[in-house]
């Protein structure tokens, strides 16, 4: 039931032109949901820019939603310090769900219950501990008492509704455990795997142990985003779209409509404490080029085209995403500017600071220390600092504007923080160090 992303070398750039070729649509969809995951533990959107984007996850060919509130819930009573500062209101989750029936987009609830909160100690517990030093029970029974417990709570509340569940903790369990308990009889559950290489064969032997155990109807997960690299920022749209590719076929190994649907995950962060990674307007083209091909069936050039069409851009190169070319999309301009840091910032600070011959050979960390500099060589590195400090606070404002349209105020404040601010900081130093060195000094013998 815990959900942990898949550790991949970070990839910053993505070519999708190899999969046009030899590819076959079969023109239905082997899922029938195809649900977006909206993960609100990180970088939450404003409902504004829901009511922007929903209509496109539509058109693209989603037809409900998996919301992780998380603590942007607008919890009462003893749960409302669960609340973040700007937790969505009532009414504001209201307009959410008006907005999702009228983009015929079914809403699924995602709540942390065992899943989340407990599940890496299992067994670690005083009681659990005595509960298992008693035959025959093990850490498999002890788990499936716990999902039991869960689920039956909600069947006693909610008749009508059927938890979903995610299957890491039921994938060791043998068949004949999971046959001789009532979870099979509970709930569905939900086999996640967001790796572009996912092993077919596994997974269909799988989905046969699960229904052989009893369950009537299983999910697959997928992902869009949120699961090449904690610090991720740019999505690598190839790795998505081969982990998409691969479900296909695991879809087409298996018997019709042993599949009700597959949820495209959008993880924002790994867990509660890590940092956030790609923004989800940074991950629409992946989501764009994901629900097409489970809507058709693969990814020909006239597929690419309508995903092109729907972005309202002309390339899919993630190189494009830094120009005009970038789309139209609701928050394409966020994509745009975010390329350009993601690809640039860093680096042109690099090739200052580290790489140009004025500032390593007369300006070295020895010479800053001292603030000891021959004043020629102020003219050749503090043009180019403060040229290049200028010229990144401009696009760094268009950013930070772009991101509080879409995003809260806390959420911009860690984006930045995390990935503009350290690069700023190191030509801010820089520019403060020649000022210094240039400066008289009492003990320099020079005039006053």
């Amino acid at each position: 039931m815990c959900l942990m992303q898949e550790e991949v070398p970070r990839q910053e750039v993505f070519l999708l032109h190899d999969f046009t070729k030899n590819s076959t649509m079969s023109g239905c969809s082997p899922f029938k949901m195809r649900l977006v995951h909206l993960d609100l533990k990180g970088a939450p959107p404003r409902v504004c820019y829901l009511s922007e984007i929903f209509p496109l996850f539509r058109a693209l060919g989603a037809n409900g939603l998996l919301i992780e509130y998380e603590d942007m819930f607008p919890y009462e009573g003893h749960l409302r310090l669960l609340r973040a500062k700007h937790a969505y209101s009532p009414s504001e989750i209201k307009e959410i769900l008006h907005l999702a029936t009228l983009n015929e987009l079914e809403v699924i609830p995602l709540v942390q219950t065992f899943g989340h909160m407990e599940v890496y100690y299992l067994g670690e517990g005083e009681d659990s501990r005595h509960w298992l030093q008693q035959e025959p029970n093990t850490r498999a029974e002890l788990c499936l008492s716990y999902m039991e417990a869960v689920a039956s709570h909600v069947q006693a509340r909610h008749p009508t509704t059927t938890p979903l569940v995610w299957d890491d903790m039921l994938r060791d369990i043998p068949e004949d455990q999971l046959s001789a308990s009532r979870v099979p009889q509970l709930v569905e559950p939900v086999l996640w795997d967001y790796g572009a290489d996912l092993d077919v064969h596994s997974k269909v032997l799988l989905m046969e142990k699960y229904r052989k155990s009893g369950f009537s109807w299983l999910w697959a997960a997928s992902a869009f985003k949120g699961a090449t690299g904690a610090s991720q920022a740019l999505t690598p749209v190839e790795h998505h779209l081969r982990n998409h590719m691969q479900w296909l076929q695991v879809a087409g190994s298996v018997p019709v409509d042993t599949l009700q649907g597959i949820i495209l995950t959008g993880w924002q962060r790994y867990d509660h404490f890590s940092v956030l990674c790609e923004l989800l307007p940074v991950g629409i083209p992946s989501l764009a080029v994901c629900l097409q091909v489970l809507l058709h069936g693969g990814f020909a050039e006239n597929v690419k085209a309508r995903v092109e069409n729907f972005l309202g851009t002309s390339s899919l190169e993630a190189t494009d995403f830094r120009s005009e070319r970038a789309g139209s999309f609701p928050g394409s301009d966020i994509l745009n500017l975010i390329t350009q840091v993601s690809l640039h910032l860093c680096s042109s600070v690099d090739a200052l600071l580290e790489r140009d011959r004025y500032v390593t050979g007369w300006f070295s960390p020895y010479h800053r220390r001292r603030k000891f500099i021959h004043p020629v060589m102020i003219q050749h590195i503090q043009p180019q600092a403060l040229s290049l400090l200028a010229r990144w606070s401009v696009l760094v404002g268009e950013l930070e504007a772009a991101l509080q349209r879409v995003f809260y105020p806390d959420a911009v404040e860690e984006w930045l923080e995390e990935n503009v601010h350290p690069s700023l900081r190191r030509l801010q130093a820089l520019l403060q160090d020649l000022g210094e060195a240039a400066s008289p000094r009492p003990d320099s013998g020079q005039d006053p």
